[in-house]
């Protein structure tokens, strides 16, 4: 059915038609309006949920981690701090193998305290052994939390899934959504039916103490079976597309680049803003396409060399720094290109940091610049007379 809502309600909508038993969150902007709508939906009896009162992010983890310890299908949101706050508890459901799925409206890290989009909060965790997923649009964002739940319930994978999407571009913008009905969620997900769960009769210990001569196989097992992932991934997607008919790509997507010289690469809402401007770009002459990343953990390396194997100029679009270094995301395909017979020149861009906007014009200059020469850890639109220092 198609209506026409906010983003926050398109994510609640698709959470609450994968059946969760447990949901836990703690409010803070953006995310609080995904968990306000299932709250309701718990409180009107709409859905059969466990809906829990936390005092912080960390307590709403560890009710997540606890739900699926003991069998059950969890859920939280969360944003920023809040995601920072849940760190610990992070590193721990990834270790355990437990397939919790958790929405990021992704926002600027303190300090200044800033609550507009950037990807700063999630590329935190991009080590915590978390399979990440990044939404372009809230059609998109809704469906990925089915395919969430599929991916990291899989018996072979077992993992827990970051669902990102960008808050306030996303999370409070109204869109037209063609929403998953129950009936064709319960068709296209399985209940969670884990194979290692806590039940007193049949006991088992979860979260022991690994020493030093068994942690290193732990964290081989977490490498491999994100290594594994990226087949369920492509595998979920494909069956999302038979079922529903909607196509995002599977660990990345592609626009424009059958004949380009030049390629964007981004994630997140800019992918659209990219799409735009490759189109202005193309009624001028100039070849020039798009590389969307959709799934950034684990990282599709493989499908990223075979993208660019023709490709001239690569212009990274990052929305997070990795500061006293460079771009996070660059440096990945980087690494990619390390051992290939083509390798075109890279540039990286770090652009709409805190929410500031990202104007097509923005991006036609960044285009020009690299036309000149490649560029390295540029910040795109910066305010000359704020960098002067206050005496």
């Amino acid at each position: 059915m198609k209506e026409f809502i906010e983003g926050s309600m398109a994510v609640a909508r698709g959470v609450a038609v994968c059946r969760p038993h447990v949901v836990s969150a703690y409010p803070i902007t953006p995310q609080t309006h995904i968990v306000e709508h299932l709250s309701e939906m718990v409180a009107d009896g709409d859905l059969d949920s466990q809906f829990i009162n936390v005092e912080s992010e960390f307590g709403a983890a560890s009710v997540v981690l606890g739900a699926a310890a003991a069998g059950g299908r969890s859920y939280s949101a969360t944003t920023s701090q809040g995601l920072l706050l849940m760190g610990e508890v992070l590193f721990n459901i990834a270790g355990l193998r437990l397939p919790i799925s958790i929405t990021v409206a992704n926002r600027a890290v303190s300090a200044p305290i800033n609550i507009w989009n950037d990807h700063s909060d999630a590329m935190v965790f991009r080590d915590a052994g978390w399979i990440m997923l990044f939404a372009e649009d809230n059609q998109e964002v809704h469906d990925m939390q089915i395919q969430a739940y599929k991916i990291g319930e899989n018996p072979e994978i077992m993992l827990p899934v970051l669902v990102n999407m960008d808050g306030f571009i996303l999370t409070h913008a109204y869109e037209t959504v063609e929403t998953i009905s129950q009936k064709e969620a319960d068709d296209f997900l399985p209940p969670f039916k884990p194979e290692y769960y806590l039940d007193v009769n049949k006991p088992i210990t979860m979260g022991v103490l690994g020493d030093p001569n068994y942690y290193l196989e732990t964290r081989y097992s977490l490498q491999e079976a994100i290594d594994e992932s990226r087949d369920v991934v492509k595998q979920v997607a494909r069956e999302f597309k038979e079922k529903f008919g909607r196509w995002y790509g599977d660990l990345i997507d592609t626009y424009r680049t059958e004949d380009a010289d030049t390629v964007f690469v981004a994630m997140g809402s800019l992918v659209g803003t990219i799409k735009d401007t490759v189109d202005e770009l193309r009624d001028k002459g100039e070849k020039v396409g798009l590389l969307k990343i959709r799934c950034y953990r684990p990282w599709p390396g493989e499908e990223v060399v075979e993208s660019l194997k023709n490709i001239d100029n690569v212009i990274v679009l990052e929305k997070a720094v990795s500061l006293g270094a460079s771009g996070m995301m660059a440096d990945e395909i980087k690494a990619s290109l390390f051992d290939t017979p083509h390798r075109p020149k890279i540039s990286n861009f770090f652009i709409g940091l805190g929410g500031r906007d990202i104007p097509k014009e923005s991006l036609i200059k960044v285009y020009n610049q690299v036309k000149e020469k490649p560029q390295y850890n540029q910040f795109v639109d910066l305010k000359p007379e704020l960098l002067e220092y206050p005496s």
